[in-house]
C-alpha cells in the first residue's frame, strides 16, 4: 500500500521528489513506532487513537509543532489515499488536527545588500561563476521557488518575449517576465555550459558532470554567496523568494499581482507580504506624520 501510494504522488499528483521522500519518511517513520509498540505489522491496521498516540510521542521527544504538523499532513495524504481507493472502510485520520503554529514575519533582505552582491561580486567568468550568478539573478529577480529553478529546461526560456515558463505545484504552469538584464547572463551561462558538455542536457541548471542541479546543491552556492553580503540569520533560496515579494511590495506593487507572479493559490498566502521593512516604515513616518 504504501508503495502504491508513492507512486500515486509520484506519478498522478506529480509532487516533487523532496515532498514524497518526506511523506515517504514520516510514514516508515510511523510503521516502525506502531510495530515496536503495538506489534502492528500494516499501516492500514492502525486507528486513530494510534495516530494521536504518535502524534503525543512525537511531541514528547521535543519535535517542534511545524514539523508535526507536516507529518500530520502526510497522515491525511496517507490515509485520505487508502480510503479513496477502498483499500481501508473508513479515512482514520480525519479527525487529527494541526497544532498551533506561531507565524513569524518571513525573512528578507535589504536592497542595498543585495544589489551589492548582484552588481559588485567578482563571479568568475568559468561555468561556475556564470551558473551561480544567473541562479542569484532568477531567484531575486523572478521569485520561482527552489524546485521550479531545478525544474527549468531550455525551452522554458523565451528570449524574444522575455519571459520564462515555469511549472509550479500541482503542475501549474505560469509565465514570468525577465528583466532585460538578465538576457545577457543567460547567454553567458549558456555559452560556458554547452562548452563543456558533449551533449544537450534536458535541465536547464547542471552540474558540471552534466546531472540536474540537486537541491542541496543550490543550498550551499546561495549561501555562499548571502554570507558574505547580507545580515540576515538564513541564507536560503526561499529567503531571495521572500525578499522578492518584500521589494515588489514596498515599491507599490499590487498584492495580487505579486500572488500571480509567486504562484500562490490563493491571496490569504500571499498576505504574509503585508509588512513593511523597518526602512519603508520610517520612510512613511517621516512623510506621514506631522512631529516626525
Amino acid at each position: 500500500m504504501l508503495e502504491n501510494f508513492i507512486n500515486f504522488l509520484t506519478y498522478e499528483k506529480r509532487l516533487s521528489s523532496h515532498t514524497i521522500c518526506a511523506y515517504q519518511t514520516d510514514l516508515i517513520q510511523l510503521s516502525s513506532y506502531l510495530q515496536t509498540h503495538f506489534q502492528i505489522a500494516e499501516l492500514s491496521h492502525a486507528n486513530p487513537k494510534l495516530l494521536r498516540s504518535w502524534i503525543m510521542e512525537l511531541a514528547k521527544q521535543g519535535l517542534n509543532n511545524r514539523s508535526i504538523n507536516r507529518k500530520i499532513a502526510s497522515l491525511k495524504a496517507f490515509y485520505g489515499f487508502l480510503y479513496a481507493k477502498e483499500y481501508t472502510s473508513s479515512d482514520i485520520s480525519i479527525q487529527l488536527r494541526s497544532l498551533k503554529v506561531k507565524k513569524g514575519l518571513p525573512i528578507f533582505l535589504r536592497e542595498q545588500e543585495l544589489l551589492h552582491l548582484l552588481d559588485e561580486h567578482p563571479f568568475t567568468d568559468d561555468f561556475e561563476g556564470w551558473r551561480a550568478r544567473l541562479v542569484l539573478e532568477l531567484l531575486y529577480s523572478t521569485g520561482i521557488r527552489l524546485q521550479e529553478l531545478i525544474n527549468l529546461q531550455d525551452n522554458d526560456i523565451n528570449f524574444y518575449d522575455r519571459t520564462i515558463r515555469v511549472l509550479g505545484k500541482r503542475n501549474k504552469e505560469r509565465i514570468l517576465p525577465l528583466p532585460k538584464h538578465i538576457l545577457p547572463i543567460i547567454e553567458g551561462y549558456l555559452q560556458q555550459r554547452n562548452t563543456i558538455i558533449a551533449k544537450a542536457p534536458i535541465h536547464f541548471f547542471i552540474t558540471i558532470n552534466n546531472k540536474p542541479c540537486y537541491p542541496m546543491l543550490i543550498y550551499k552556492l546561495v549561501k555562499k554567496y548571502l554570507a558574505s553580503y547580507t545580515q540576515a540569520d538564513r541564507h536560503s533560496p526561499h529567503v531571495l523568494r521572500h525578499t522578492f515579494a518584500t521589494h515588489l511590495l514596498n515599491r507599490g506593487a499590487d498584492l495580487q499581482a505579486i500572488k500571480e507572479l509567486l504562484g500562490h493559490a490563493s491571496l490569504a498566502a500571499t498576505q504574509v507580504y503585508t509588512h513593511n521593512s523597518m526602512e519603508k516604515l520610517k520612510e512613511i513616518f517621516l512623510q506621514a506624520h506631522p512631529r516626525a
